[in-house]
This record gives structure tokens, C-alpha cells and sequence, in this order.
């Protein structure tokens, strides 16, 4: 209960929950979010681009056998669970690349 209220008062300057408003309950969302508590692994991968980099891959229509693939291919990591941060981030910038990549390749009939 302490280290809420100390969260609480480190976040957005306030004590109890009670006096949160809406801008003080999204910055203590933000705070979360970038805290150790929302962090998947001791490298510093957040849990917001673990699942920013599963909607990428669904969005290119990628089942999670052929994202882990990937991920072990070009980034030598077995799973979205063992990438670091930084490797995450070049992991969401290689997939936005490849969605944009995939707008202009021109269809094949056979």
C-alpha cells in the first residue's frame, strides 16, 4: 500500500487514487508504461511493443511461427519474448518497412 501511494505521488503528485483526474490518471498510466512493471524481460523489451510488433505481423497477415522465423533469421533471438528494446525497435521499423514494401508490389496472375 505504501509503494502505491509513493507511486501514486512520484507519478502525478497525489496520495490517494481518489483524487485522480483524467489527466492526472494518464500520467500515471504513462509512468507504468514506461516502468519496470510493464517491461517483458530484463533487456528492457515493454510489453506495448511486444504486442505493437504482434499487431504488425498480424497486419501483414504473418502467422507467429513465421514472425519467430524472422525474428531468428535477422535477429538471432528464438522469440518477441528475448529481444532487447533496442532490438525491438529495429524489429517494428523492419516490419512497418516491409507493410509499406508490400502496398506497391504489383500483383502476379497465373
Amino acid at each position: 500500500d505504501e509503494e502505491y501511494r509513493n507511486i501514486l505521488w512520484d507519478a502525478c503528485g497525489v496520495r490517494s487514487s481518489k483524487d485522480l483526474n483524467e489527466e492526472k490518471f494518464r500520467k500515471l498510466m504513462n509512468f507504468f508504461v514506461r516502468s519496470k512493471y510493464y517491461q517483458v524481460n530484463e533487456f528492457g523489451l515493454t510489453m506495448r511493443q511486444k504486442l505493437y510488433i504482434k499487431y504488425l505481423a498480424q497486419g501483414l497477415g504473418w502467422e507467429p511461427g513465421h514472425l519467430n522465423n524472422f525474428i531468428h533469421k535477422y535477429y538471432h533471438e528464438s522469440s518477441i519474448n528475448k529481444l532487447s528494446k533496442i532490438e525491438a525497435i529495429k524489429v517494428i521499423e523492419s516490419l512497418k518497412h516491409i507493410k509499406e514494401h508490400q502496398k506497391y508490389k504489383p500483383e502476379v496472375k497465373v
